[in-house]
């Protein structure tokens, strides 16, 4: 003896596919972009921070985070790559110099000028701030997720100067 089927089976499979399947494969693929987009600005703020370690010290850190500089014009391909072109995102420069007394280190200053030979930090750090995932926002009208700030400190290689003391930018 055979049983009709009444296509209870089916109507159960699109309740649970709508309301469970597409929902969570959604939030894989999305969750998986904003990790993609983490490593991504995690291993770009390294990278600048290399950049600003083997070349000129600017008291501005134009060089490096200025609109023309090294950073904006190196954005890796990733989703909202725009914000750091536009300075949407925020680039921050700060080189420091080794504190003799206390052990620490200070904001670093010097007198001799931009990109010398007498003005070598000893340190340098790079922040990436106020960069904000906006994939979620367009797709499903959810606000950005603002990403927590980046920072990456090493310490001063050759700072664009060469033995003789000649420093290019």
């Amino acid at each position: 003896m055979r049983r009709r089927c009444s296509g209870q089976a089916l109507s159960e499979f699109a309740v649970l596919y709508a309301g469970v399947i597409l929902p969570l494969t959604f939030m894989i693929v999305f969750v998986s972009e904003m990790l993609w987009v983490w490593h991504s600005v995690v291993d770009f703020t390294r990278d600048g921070a290399r950049y600003a370690a083997t070349h000129c010290w600017m008291a501005d850190g134009s060089n490096v985070a200025g609109l023309g500089g090294y950073m904006p014009t190196h954005v890796p391909l990733m989703i909202d790559m725009a914000q750091f072109q536009t300075g949407a995102a925020g680039i921050q420069v700060q080189y420091w110099q080794a504190d003799m007394t206390t052990g620490g280190l200070t904001p670093f200053s010097c007198d001799a000028g931009d990109c010398s030979a007498g003005c070598v930090p000893d340190a340098v750090s790079v922040s990436i701030t106020n960069y904000r995932f906006t994939r979620f926002s367009g797709f499903f009208k959810l606000p950005p997720v603002t990403i927590p700030p980046f920072t990456a400190s090493v310490p001063m290689e050759s700072a664009g100067c060469d033995e003789s003391g000649n420093c290019l930018p």
